[in-house]
C-alpha cells in the first residue's frame, strides 16, 4: 500500500508557503490594506483551528474509507487497472473538477456561504489567505470529501497526491505575487494564477461569481465562468459589508457564520443610507395616511352639518 510520507510532504508545503510569502513581499501584485504581520497571524490562527477540525473529523473518516476503497476496488478508478502514474493523474483531474462543483455550492447555498464568506472577507489576498477557512466550512466539507473518495475511487496514495497538489495550487493562486504578465498568461492556459484568482476575490459580485477553478483553468473555460480581462488596479479585495478592519478581527470572524447575516454586497454606508431612505419613506407614508384620514373626517363633518 503506497503512501506519501508526512516527513516529506510537511516540509514541502511549509517551504513553498515561506517562499511565496517572501516573494510576494518583494514583488507585490496589489497594494496592501492591512499590516502584513498581523494579517498573517490572524489567518494562521484561523488555519490552526481548521487543521484541528480536519484531524478530529476528516482524517478518522477519510483515511479508513480510502483504504477500504483501495481494497475493494470501489469507485470509477477501481473499474480500471491503471498504472500508478495514470491513476494518480486521473484522480487529480476528477478531484479538481468535483472541487470546482463544491466551490460553486459554497457560493450558491446560503448555509455554506455563511462559512465560506469568512475566507472572502479578507481585506488582502495573499498566501496566508489560502489557509484561512472557517472550521465550520471544513466540517461541512467532510461528507463531500467522503463522496469524492468513494465515487472516484481514491486510495490513500492518490488522495495524498491530490492533497499536496491542492495545497500547492491554492497557495500559489492566492499569493500576492506579481509574475511577468507574459509568463502568467502562459501558466494561466493550464493553471489558476494570482491575477485570475484575484478577480474571484473582488468585492463586485459579478466578478466574485467567476473563476471558481482551484487547480486547472479548464473548468471555468467549459462552464463559461472564466474572467481574466480585468486590470488588477481596479480590483478591491473583500466583501462590501466587511470593508472595515474592525469587522474582520479574529473573534468576529469566528462568530460571523452564527450571527445574523448582512446584505453582503452593500457596504455599511450604503446599508445606512438605504435604512435612512426607508425611514423617510415610512414617515412620508404615515403623514400621507394621517392627512387623508383628517380630510375624510372633515368631509364627513361638513356633510353632516349641511342643511336639507
Amino acid at each position: 500500500m503506497r503512501r506519501l510520507s508526512p516527513w516529506a510532504v510537511g516540509p514541502l508545503i511549509a517551504g513553498v508557503f515561506v517562499l511565496l510569502t517572501w516573494q510576494e513581499r518583494r514583488r507585490p501584485l496589489r497594494k496592501r490594506i492591512e499590516p502584513s504581520t498581523g494579517h498573517c497571524v490572524r489567518n494562521l490562527a484561523i488555519a490552526g483551528v481548521g487543521a484541528l477540525t480536519m484531524v478530529v473529523f476528516e482524517s478518522p473518516l477519510i483515511q479508513p474509507l480510502a483504504r477500504l476503497v483501495e481494497q475493494r476496488r470501489w469507485g470509477l478508478l477501481g473499474v480500471f487497472q491503471l498504472p500508478v502514474w495514470a491513476e494518480a493523474a486521473a484522480a487529480l483531474v476528477l478531484m479538481d473538477y468535483t472541487f470546482y462543483l463544491w466551490h460553486v455550492l459554497l457560493h450558491r447555498v446560503l448555509l455554506l456561504w455563511r462559512f465560506h464568506a469568512v475566507h472572502h472577507v479578507d481585506l488582502d489576498l495573499d498566501t496566508s489567505t489560502a489557509l484561512r477557512f472557517h472550521f465550520g466550512e471544513l466540517f461541512l466539507s467532510v461528507p463531500w470529501r467522503a463522496a469524492q473518495v468513494a465515487l472516484i475511487g481514491l486510495s490513500p496514495f492518490t488522495f495524498g497526491v491530490w492533497q499536496v497538489w491542492f495545497a500547492l495550487c491554492v497557495m500559489f493562486h492566492h499569493s500576492n505575487l506579481r509574475l511577468p504578465i507574459a509568463l502568467e498568461r502562459i501558466i494561466n492556459r493550464v493553471l489558476v494564477t494570482p491575477r485570475m484568482h484575484g478577480v474571484h476575490h473582488s468585492n463586485h459580485p459579478e466578478e466574485t461569481n467567476s473563476n471558481w477553478s482551484s487547480g486547472l483553468t479548464i473548468w471555468d473555460w467549459l462552464h463559461g465562468t472564466l474572467r481574466v480581462a480585468i486590470p488588477q488596479v481596479t480590483i478591491e479585495i473583500g466583501v462590501p459589508a466587511y470593508q472595515d478592519a474592525s469587522s474582520v478581527a479574529l473573534p468576529k470572524l469566528m462568530q460571523m457564520p452564527f450571527e445574523d447575516q448582512p446584505d453582503y454586497w452593500r457596504s455599511r454606508r450604503e446599508r445606512a443610507g438605504a435604512a435612512a431612505q426607508s425611514k423617510i419613506r415610512s414617515s412620508a407614508a404615515l403623514i400621507f395616511l394621517r392627512t387623508t384620514a383628517l380630510r375624510r373626517v372633515g368631509e364627513r363633518a361638513a356633510a353632516t352639518n349641511k342643511p336639507v
